[in-house]
């Protein structure tokens, strides 16, 4: 896939979004995508990665095969006001109209940190993932949702805020999946074992992980 934008021949909706990342703070699996039927999804990080300013270094760090749904955003750091004030107006940010040294103006916001998806990760239509939140393996964020603590592996969470719904398998699928990583299989492997993927059949998978 090095360098391919469109996975499917007509599709200018879906990319594969390792593809249009410019930005240096922002890590990309291979085969993730990106679908979006009201801009274009070549401009993913103008319309969905939100208020990630340069000056925090904070990141956005997606795994590989990941399915990302329209207008899902990623909301960073510098969107927040520090709670640690008296007042939550961004003092710091205006330096020049308060006279405040330019240094300090990280200090008008609480940095909680960077976003961290993992593989095989599900975001639904419109979700909202706020800044400091990993997302484990295999989860599925529902549409809408807006996720403001870490999402546990094979877990799928909705609501405002979200909180879990169910595990998508058992603890003892779960760990095996863990610890197949079949993303990290080589292209070949993986797609001789589409089909047990597809079925759910966690047997067949672990003879192909043998």
């Amino acid at each position: 896939m090095k360098n391919k934008i469109y996975p499917r021949t007509g599709d200018a909706q879906t990319v594969y979004l390792k593809s249009v990342i410019t930005h240096l703070n922002i890590e990309v699996g291979d085969f993730t995508i990106y679908n979006d039927f009201v801009n274009d999804p070549r401009e993913f990080e103008k319309n969905n990665v939100l208020y990630h300013y340069p000056i925090n270094h904070d990141r956005l760090i997606i795994g590989k095969f990941c399915s990302i749904a329209c207008g899902a955003k990623f909301i960073f750091n510098c969107a927040n006001h520090t709670l640690k004030s008296l007042s939550t107006y961004t003092f710091p940010l205006f330096f020049e109209e308060w006279d405040l040294p330019k240094s300090e103006v990280a200090t008008a916001w609480d940095n909680k940190g960077d976003i961290v998806i993992g593989n095989d990760v599900w975001i639904g239509y419109d979700a909202v993932i706020m800044a400091g939140v990993t997302i484990g393996d295999g989860a599925i964020i529902a549409t809408r949702a807006v996720v403001t603590k870490d999402v546990e592996p094979y877990s799928i969470v909705g609501g405002i805020p979200a909180k879990e719904i169910r595990k998508r398998f058992s603890s003892d699928i779960v760990a095996r999946l863990q610890k197949f990583q079949w993303w990290n299989w080589d292209i070949d492997k993986i797609r001789n074992s589409i089909s047990a993927i597809q079925a759910g059949d966690i047997e067949l998978l672990e003879n192909c992980f043998a």
